[in-house]
């Protein structure tokens, strides 16, 4: 069912390479049910993220996921038409946390002054609120010794943000103590003292956080759920899987490590040329080079030969060392570069969709539009901004009566790919949890 009154068209592909693409949808439309099936059968192995997005790539010949979040901003740019769904997930997603649950404390980044974060909040307190539940902010600014009343510059809604305080093992603002901590922080600058081994659920895990998650450890695991996902379709994983490489040890600043890097992008250089001689692609082969760690667009670089990295001067070292909360940036992913030729709005900007998730259920997402930045670039720059999905209810029904490349089932693949990310992501959680667990077992 539509659930919006006004659709959006699907982005068109300035592209003549649409036939690997067209076939990969056609195959997602003709094996639905075998997928849905797979999916099922997944999430019960390995339960999913409380919630997640998703950045997606669209080549036309290639259709995979450049970046999987755990602590997903910008709940207030999906579209309103989709707040019963997203209630709805949130209510399972609670379920399986703590069935128990009334109240949720709620903890965001330390963002006081970023007014499209404070709605994502405000938005996001909302939905909880919705979903049945008691809700409060904890904030973790160091300066906030009473509660803070915020109006949004933007929606005009009003925010209360509270000091986040801890008795004994558990933490509360007030005589508010809810069995569920619910992170929005990435955690970059390391785990709060405050929230170190409460006795509370807290999702998503502090240690997949990015003070010590890597992206290349991630996309290891998305490289086992394509491979298992592509017997089900009878495709080639390569066609949903961004080949890549990583360098461990590196300073740009210091240029130690360059060599590893020069090498990894040699190599993957080469074995995208392999995959486009195969397909009979003649677009030109690129990677992204990006800090192993980290989010928002910072340390991303587009490297189209060795020479492009051997070449870097110091206003492009300087940008590759940056990194949020101060950090420096240590190690490095280098990403098979996935081409966007989606096209969106009046001046044809670049485009790309980001997925959103709450639990298993896909619940919306938004196109990135920058047009400012071209079609191998990263799109989470200055310049860019957002277009709501026009997703079809749940993302996971498509209509077998229209062609694969049209509305609902573009967002139909989109859906399949955001949720492989997804299972990932839960594997990885999986991993992580079992570390813990012998970590504790060891101490005992």
């Amino acid at each position: 069912m539509n659930t919006d009154p006004n659709p959006q068209p699907v982005p068109r592909l300035l592209t003549a390479q649409t036939g690997p693409l067209l076939k990969l949808e056609s195959t997602l439309l003709a094996r639905a049910a075998d997928i849905e099936a797979w999916f099922r059968q997944q999430w019960q192995k390995t339960p999913p993220p409380f919630y997640s997005s998703v950045d997606l790539r669209n080549a036309g010949f290639k259709l995979a996921p450049v970046d999987t979040n755990l602590f997903p901003g910008g709940f207030n740019n999906l579209n309103p038409a989709f707040e019963t769904l997203c209630v709805q997930a949130l209510q399972a997603a609670m379920q399986r946390v703590c069935p128990n649950a009334s109240g949720v404390l709620l903890v965001p980044e330390n963002h006081t002054r970023n007014k499209f974060y404070l709605e994502n909040v405000a938005t996001l307190y909302g939905l909880i609120k919705k979903a049945g539940f008691h809700v409060r902010i904890g904030s973790l600014l160091p300066e906030l010794r009473e509660p803070l009343e915020l109006t949004l510059e933007i929606s005009g809604r009003k925010l209360l943000l509270e000091p986040l305080q801890r008795t004994d093992d558990r933490v509360h603002v007030g005589d508010f103590y809810p069995c569920t901590v619910l992170l929005n922080n990435d955690l970059s600058a390391g785990v709060p003292e405050i929230l170190q081994g409460i006795d509370q659920d807290v999702v998503p895990p502090p240690d997949l956080g990015w003070h010590l998650r890597q992206k290349s450890n991630h996309f290891g695991f998305y490289r086992e759920v394509a491979r298992e996902f592509a017997a089900v379709a009878d495709i080639d994983p390569w066609f949903v899987d961004p080949l890549f490489r990583n360098c461990g040890q590196i300073n740009f600043m210091r240029q130690e490590g360059i060599d590893c890097l020069e090498a990894n992008v040699g190599l993957l250089l080469e074995d995208i040329r392999a995959k486009y001689a195969e397909y009979g692609i003649r677009d030109e082969p690129f990677v992204i080079v990006k800090s192993d760690a980290g989010t928002y667009g910072m340390g991303v670089m587009t490297a189209k030969s060795v020479e492009d990295v051997r070449n870097m001067n110091r206003k492009a070292r300087t940008h590759m060392a940056s990194a949020k909360e101060g950090r420096e940036v240590t190690g490095a992913i280098i990403q098979e570069g996935v081409y966007t030729f989606e096209k969106m709005g009046a001046d044809e900007a670049t485009a790309e969709p980001v997925v959103y998730m709450i639990d298993r259920f896909v619940v919306g997402g938004f196109y990135r539009l920058n047009s400012q930045r071209g079609n191998q670039e990263n799109l989470n720059a200055p310049g860019m901004r957002f277009e709501p999905l026009a997703f079809d209810e749940p993302c996971c029904a498509p209509d077998h009566s229209c062609g694969p490349d049209e509305r609902p089932n573009r967002f139909y693949a989109y859906g399949v790919v955001a949720r492989l990310a997804a299972l990932a992501a839960a594997r990885e959680i999986a991993a992580v949890s079992a570390i813990r667990a012998e970590s504790s077992a060891a101490l005992a």
